[in-house]
């Protein structure tokens, strides 16, 4: 435990932290913004000097990156006009005001699926501050609050600043048939242990936690819903991705070690990627004006709820993805000179089937949208979870038959300082020939994609996440079930059958 003095050179006041940001323009103007901060980040087991230029980091900067180009190249597409502050701002900070908006923000999402091939690290901070906006409202109305112009007044700096938040939503849990107040450890759910005057202290951790490091402030808010014997669990707070007392430890990605190998071909992506942390807060500081829930516990269930029918229709992004690896199968078959084959047509139709289904229940879900009481809107839950729940099977589909109609070189095909080596280069070149036409290289650079989309680096975004991101699988059944309303089906079809006049007598 940190001695009282330790704790109050840790207060800084909010106005002190945005005086010291330099608002962002352009994506190089996001990178230079991630320079020279003082934080702990682990990797490896060692301290990192560099993050920014380290080899497996910077790709997943370069994914954040695009958020901040795409918006410049199309801003019909990547901005929105914000009442909060009188100007277009990028659309991962923008408060959706409509139906139309939450299709927007979709198409958004798939365009730049097709342009970084990862997870671009951005969708759940979208998602934190759109319920935000309707759970900061309703907690007032109930409690008399000012959590929701604490609320406003942080968005208006974040749009003038064109930050990224991160969302920390997911605890650590530790024995999962336990409560929050019931675990042996309580620091295994983020809590409050001491208010003062000027603010509050959170201490737990933050897992799975998608581009957290890559982001400039950090939403905690729980995970799930929680009971009155929890009211120290039910907090939610913005906090500096540079405050004192955070700890970044960077997560392992299959093949990650080759992003420290020279040349990029064996890399499959080399520019682009996606990064997980587990962020740990020991003691964090946040001032009152950062507070936008405390103690209000009967809150928590309903914030995960809508939290859920935002990010799970926000899925619709792996569809981006799915277009890139159904292109690089295209593209492969040409090269192997099938591309005209009866079957490799039928699977290809097959993996279009298959995403364009994933992104028809994202879509309708967002034109489904209705408003809530705050006026902000909120796209369809049933078929939010219906998308979150295509998407934890079909990529996986989609994955086998990409690698299907790659053959086995994908993954036996020899290194890329093999295929530079002046006695084993020219065997290479010779034996691994496709189409006359295509050099040998292009050849191993799509299969080097598909393998790094399906077994490698970005098959992390790709699959692990597509499975587990916004709640496992399980997750979405048991909302759909909550919210499926089988006594009205029951009633369409018992009055189709005659059988109405029985139904009360049935229930008794």
């Amino acid at each position: 435990m940190l001695v009282t003095s330790d704790l109050r050179e840790r207060e800084e006041t909010a106005s002190a932290r945005w005086s010291r940001f330099h608002p962002i323009v352009t994506g190089e103007d996001y990178l230079d913004s991630l320079r020279n901060r003082d934080i702990d980040l682990y990797l490896f087991g060692e301290l990192v000097e560099n993050p920014v230029d380290h080899p497996i980091i910077r790709p997943s900067m370069n994914a954040l990156k695009a958020t901040y180009d795409l918006a410049t190249e199309d801003p019909e597409l990547a901005t929105a006009e914000s009442p909060l502050i009188g100007r277009r701002v990028n659309r991962f900070l923008h408060l959706v005001e409509s139906a139309q908006d939450i299709v927007m923000k979709n198409r958004m999402q798939r365009r730049l699926g097709q342009i970084t091939g990862t997870c671009f690290q951005r969708c759940a901070g979208l998602d934190t501050i759109s319920v935000l906006h309707s759970i900061t409202y309703e907690i007032d109305q109930k409690h008399g609050t000012s959590y929701h112009d604490r609320y406003i007044e942080f968005m208006k700096l974040a749009q003038a600043n064109n930050i990224i938040i991160g969302a920390g939503m997911t605890d650590p849990k530790g024995d999962r048939s336990k409560r929050p107040s019931e675990q042996d450890d309580p620091d295994l759910f983020m809590h409050v242990t001491r208010r003062t005057d000027t603010g509050l202290y959170v201490t737990g951790a933050k897992a799975h936690m998608t581009g957290g490091f890559n982001s400039h402030w950090i939403c905690v808010m729980p995970t799930m819903n929680l009971s009155e014997t929890d009211r120290d669990y039910a907090v939610v707070g913005l906090v500096p991705a540079d405050a004192a007392g955070l700890t970044y430890i960077y997560g392992r990605q299959s093949c990650d070690m080759r992003a420290m190998e020279s040349g990029d071909v064996d890399k499959g992506n080399a520019k682009f990627g996606g990064q997980e942390a587990l962020v740990v807060f020991d003691n964090v500081f946040i001032p009152w004006e950062h507070v936008l829930m405390d103690g209000e516990y009967e809150f928590a269930q309903e914030m995960v709820a809508r939290f859920t029918a935002y990010h799970r229709a926000s899925y619709v992004c792996k569809t981006g993805l799915g277009d890139v690896l159904i292109g690089a199968a295209a593209t492969v078959a040409e090269y192997n000179g099938v591309e005209n084959a009866s079957h490799i047509k039928d699977k290809l139709v097959e993996m279009t089937h298959l995403n364009e289904t994933i992104y028809s229940s994202a879509i309708a879900s967002s034109y489904e949208a209705k408003p809530l009481a705050s006026g902000i809107y909120m796209n369809d839950a049933m078929l939010a979870n219906v998308c979150k729940q295509n998407v934890t099977r079909f990529p996986y589909e989609l994955s086998r038959l990409a690698q299907d109609i790659a053959g086995g070189l994908m993954v036996t095909l020899p290194s890329q300082q093999d295929f530079e080596n002046e006695v084993t280069g020219p065997l290479l070149k010779k034996y691994l020939k496709g189409r006359s036409n295509v050099p040998v290289e292009h050849r191993a650079r799509l299969l080097r994609l598909i393998e790094n989309m399906t077994l490698g680096r970005n098959a992390v975004g790709y699959l692990t996440e597509s499975m587990h991101g916004a709640g496992s699988p399980q997750a979405q059944r048991i909302h759909i079930h909550r919210i499926m309303n089988i006594e009205k089906k029951k009633g369409y079809a018992k009055g189709l059958a005659g059988v109405s006049a029985h139904a009360s007598a049935e229930k008794k």
